[in-house]
């Protein structure tokens, strides 16, 4: 019934693995149909190689599975809760990529010190406060959305695709499944960028206001001009 969502899913989450973004079976991508109120995402824990489309699970937004036989991913509420939260995004990728990570255990906001970040978001990559001891042992996923949310009071979650979970890792998301893997990619390269910048000169300055906005803008703003125009 489902099966051209769990295709894109599957797809999808191979795209981990071929972005060298995954350890073992560490990641997952969801993307939400949201005409038809359910969402696919990758069954928790199975290798890649064994995964196939039917395998990926398919959740009404209570949670309740509606098609599959296989126990969907254990991060299925923090995926939940943002769609929930934010109505702009359909897709969602998580993974436990070397470099964001690492700002993640650091608890660190990656700076923004070049265009190929200001390209991707117009400020600092987002990091949230650690989870409470209450919180990761009572719905530890949920309370992940939450945090996540709550980081996010006075951020567009268009503008900031991605956000670095203190102490666990990076979550990304877009308007489908394939756009949230390739923010993902982009927020590993840039945070490689970040910490190889600062090996370099541990001085290096933030970018300036007026550069950030102009980067930002021409791909993302009411007058981008970045790419091609798309036939009306």
């Amino acid at each position: 019934m489902y099966e051209e969502l769990k295709k894109r899913v599957y797809e999808a989450n191979w795209q981990l693995v071929n972005y060298g973004l995954v350890i073992l079976t560490f990641g997952n991508v969801s993307q939400l149909d949201r005409e038809k109120g359910v969402m696919a995402i990758k069954p928790s824990g199975v290798d890649y190689k064994q995964m196939s489309p039917e395998d990926m699970v398919v959740l009404n937004l209570d949670g309740q599975v509606v098609e599959g036989k296989l126990r969907p991913s254990s991060d299925t509420a923090t995926h939940l809760y943002l769609y929930r939260a934010w109505p702009a995004i359909s897709g969602i990728a998580h993974a436990h990529s070397d470099f964001a990570t690492s700002f993640a255990q650091a608890g660190t906001e990656i700076p923004i010190l070049g265009t190929t970040q200001s390209d991707f978001c117009p400020g600092p990559v987002p990091v949230t406060r650690q989870l409470t001891e209450e919180e990761v042992n009572s719905e530890y996923e949920l309370n992940t959305g939450k945090v996540i949310v709550e980081r996010f009071e006075r951020l567009n979650p268009s503008h900031f695709p991605a956000c670095l979970v203190n102490g666990h890792g990076p979550f990304a998301w877009g308007k489908s499944a394939e756009a949230a893997v390739d923010n993902l990619l982009h927020l590993e390269k840039i945070a490689r960028m970040a910490l190889m910048t600062g090996l370099i000169n541990p001085e290096a300055s933030t970018l300036k206001d007026y550069l950030i906005k102009k980067h930002f803008e021409r791909k993302h703003g009411p007058t981008a001009y970045y790419g091609q125009r798309k036939e009306k």
